[in-house]
């Protein structure tokens, strides 16, 4: 009889301590007004981090294939190619074939904007272009002459001469 009267008051109890408790929590401000903010574009936007991830698994395979003008193998391949290659692994976008075509997709950000995912070009001669994907830390991937496909730093020298403009993707080619 005791404990029939004592488990109701138990339960009671045991509702009201978890109910104050929970109405206590102070929530960020930002909260307060969710209707200001479109939780579907935060969560459909691609994270850089995920983006960053992806790049580096695509290039991981492709990691010291050697530079081949024209190329599109693991046999050698050149930067337009590759560029195709990891934009297409990473992130199911498809980019034209040429430097001169894909300088063309997107939009232009500055270098100060760089975000990975995005193409860095470089006009390396009077004639030529040279295209890579920045990865974040000031880093790129492309399909260098010399090294083969490899991480180069945007701060070099070389490559802070020969910058030419950025480009964001935002959809197929």
């Amino acid at each position: 009889m005791y404990l029939s009267k004592l488990f109701p008051a138990m339960v009671l109890c045991a509702t009201t301590v978890i109910a104050g408790h929970a109405c206590a929590f102070n929530l960020p401000s930002s909260f307060s007004s969710l209707e200001n903010h479109s939780l579907t574009t935060k969560v459909s936007e691609p994270q850089p981090d995920n983006i960053k991830s992806k790049i580096l698994t695509e290039y991981s395979q492709w990691k010291g294939t050697r530079y081949h003008w024209g190329g599109s193998s693991h046999r050698g391949i050149d930067c337009s190619a590759l560029m195709q290659a990891i934009m297409h692994g990473s992130m199911n976008m498809n980019l034209p074939r040429t430097t001169g075509q894909q300088i063309h997709n997107g939009y232009h950000i500055s270098q100060d904007e760089l975000k990975p995912g995005d193409l860095v070009f470089f006009k390396t001669s009077k004639s030529t272009r040279h295209v890579g994907v920045y990865v974040g830390n000031n880093e790129f991937i492309h399909a260098s002459k010399i090294k083969g496909v490899t991480v180069s730093s945007l701060a070099n020298n070389y490559w802070q001469a020969h910058y030419e403009t950025a480009r964001r993707i935002t959809d197929n080619a």
